[in-house]
């Protein structure tokens, strides 16, 4: 499979890539599909998923991920000639094949994008008695919450709420007459979390971040800054928590 180099490299042209060769009532589905759903977080090396319908036998080439189940024709769409599954579609195969906080960053973002709502995830979940999957679900819906602005924001949340912390997403605080937002605050403690993606390490986000967080320290706000790295120990940032709010 050839594409022209000017495009751009990212998980949505493998998926294009990969709608050649797909067969009759197969679809993009899963992490995959929600690149077009409000969730561009499958990265372009990532394997792409697929999914065939019963009668349909076909393995795909290398790097592709193949789950056969049955498609509903209201339950596949197709655009820029890929044919992908619906928001809602999506939204539950999303939940059942990924792994919990994957998940759960996924849905936060299909719902911010309004691909799909909070009623209808939960909809979803209670009407889906039998149906594969159905357990990973209804522990994935409950934890949704469309607040978050990244997904590494929302996978922190889910291990922090796992753990028994309730963070409040997005909390909103006025230091010095600028209203300031939060990545997670628990407002009692007077505690912050804030992710930092690779744009806060360039030098003149650095200096607007340390001018930032002075402001919050000046107002008895406590900060726990995490980074990339943090998200391989997720143990490790729910100990840092823990000894926090066990401080106040």
């Amino acid at each position: 499979m050839y594409a022209d180099p000017a495009l751009e490299l990212d998980h949505r042209l493998r998926c294009r890539g990969v709608a050649l060769l797909l067969p009759r009532g197969a679809a993009v589905g899963g992490h995959s599909a929600a690149a077009w759903h409000g969730a561009p977080f499958a990265g372009p090396h990532d394997p792409v998923t697929v999914l065939r319908p019963s009668d349909a036998e076909w393995k795909g080439p290398r790097g592709v991920r193949v789950h056969r189940t049955q498609l509903r024709p209201d339950e596949v769409m197709v655009v820029d000639g890929v044919p992908i599954t619906s928001g809602r579609r999506t939204a539950w195969d999303v939940a059942a094949l990924e792994p919990l906080g994957t998940a759960v960053a996924a849905l936060d973002a299909m719902v911010r994008a309004r691909s799909v709502t909070l009623t209808e995830l939960t909809e979803m979940a209670d009407r889906g008695a039998g149906r594969w999957g159905v357990t990973k679900v209804r522990r994935a819906v409950p934890l949704v919450d469309p607040r978050a602005e990244s997904a590494p924001e929302s996978r922190v949340r889910v291990a922090l709420v796992l753990a028994g912390f309730c963070p409040v997403p997005q909390f909103e605080v006025v230091v010095g007459g600028r209203c300031r937002r939060l990545d997670l605050g628990w407002p009692e403690a007077k505690l912050a979390l804030e992710y930092e993606g690779a744009h806060h390490f360039e030098g003149p986000q650095i200096v607007l971040d340390d001018e930032r967080y002075a402001g919050l320290v000046a107002a008895g706000w406590r900060i726990i800054r995490v980074s990339a790295s943090d998200l391989r120990d997720l143990d490790g940032v729910v100990v840092r928590v823990r000894a926090a709010l066990s401080a106040v």
